[in-house]
C-alpha cells in the first residue's frame, strides 16, 4: 500500500478518506517537523490540499485587496515540497490551493481575484454544501485528466461537472505545465506536466465526492502511479 504524504489543511478528513478508498495510506505532514528532502524519500506520492492564498510577492505581484493568506510558513514549505517532488519524479496530485502552489513553484503566476479580473457570470465560490455542482469544465482530449475521467463521463464526453470554492486561479503557466481543463469563462481548471510520471493539479475539490465516487478515478490513477 503506497504511503501518500498529505499537506496539512484545516479540513483533512475528505482528503484522507479519498486516499484510503483508492488504496493508499495517508500520512499527514507537519511542516514544523517533516523536512521536504526527507518527505520525498519517505513517501510514495504527494497530495497538496486546499487553503489560503499564496503570497503574491513569491510570483512578483502586489497583493490584491481580497488577499487571504495561508498559515505562516506554509507557502515556502509546500513550494519546496513541489520542487523536490518534481525533481524526484514523485507522483503529485494538487487540489485547489494545491494547483496554485504547483504553478507558482514552477514559475507561474495567479489570477488574484476572479470576480475582479475575469469577465463572465460563472460562480466559482460556492462554499456549502461542499459537493454542490457549480459549473462544467471542458477537458483537453487525451490529457491525463480526460483519460482518467473517461469512465465517469456520460457518452465519453469531454465535459464534466465540478464543485467550486476559490477566488484565485492559474494565470501564466509555470515551466513544463500545460492547461488541460477550463471553465466556460476561460478560468484554468486543471494543469499537468506530461513529462512526469503523474503530475496533475485540479482547481475544484474532488475529495468532497469520496462517498459517491464521481472523481475516484483521479485518486485511483494517482495511487496507481504511486504504487509503481
Amino acid at each position: 500500500m503506497p504511503i501518500i504524504g498529505i499537506a496539512p489543511s484545516s479540513k483533512l478528513h475528505d482528503y484522507e478518506e479519498s486516499v484510503r478508498r483508492a488504496g493508499g495510506e495517508p500520512r499527514v505532514l507537519d511542516w514544523t517537523v517533516d523536512r521536504p528532502e526527507d518527505v520525498v524519500r519517505s513517501v510514495d506520492g504527494l497530495l497538496l490540499t486546499g487553503g489560503g492564498d499564496v503570497l503574491p510577492t513569491i510570483y512578483g505581484a502586489a497583493a490584491h485587496a481580497a488577499f487571504d493568506p495561508a498559515e505562516a510558513g506554509r507557502d515556502d514549505y509546500e513550494i519546496e515540497l513541489v520542487r523536490r517532488a518534481i525533481d524526484a519524479d514523485l507522483p503529485l496530485f494538487a487540489i485547489c490551493r494545491g494547483i496554485q502552489v504547483l504553478n507558482v513553484a514552477r514559475g507561474g503566476t495567479l489570477v488574484q481575484d476572479i470576480p475582479d479580473e475575469v469577465a463572465g457570470d460563472i460562480e466559482h465560490v460556492i462554499k456549502e454544501p461542499r459537493f454542490a455542482i457549480a459549473h462544467d469544465i471542458w477537458m483537453a482530449p487525451n490529457s491525463l485528466l480526460e483519460r482518467l475521467m473517461k469512465t465517469r463521463t456520460e457518452n465519453a464526453s469531454e465535459e464534466c461537472a465540478v464543485n467550486s470554492r476559490h477566488h484565485q486561479a492559474v494565470k501564466t503557466l509555470g515551466e513544463g505545465l500545460v492547461s488541460t481543463a477550463t471553465a466556460p469563462d476561460g478560468v484554468i481548471e486543471a494543469i499537468e506536466d506530461p513529462s512526469r510520471r503523474f503530475c496533475l493539479g485540479v482547481q475544484w475539490h474532488p475529495e468532497n465526492f469520496y462517498r459517491t465516487g464521481e472523481f475516484r478515478p483521479l485518486f485511483e490513477g494517482f495511487i496507481a502511479a504511486s504504487t509503481r
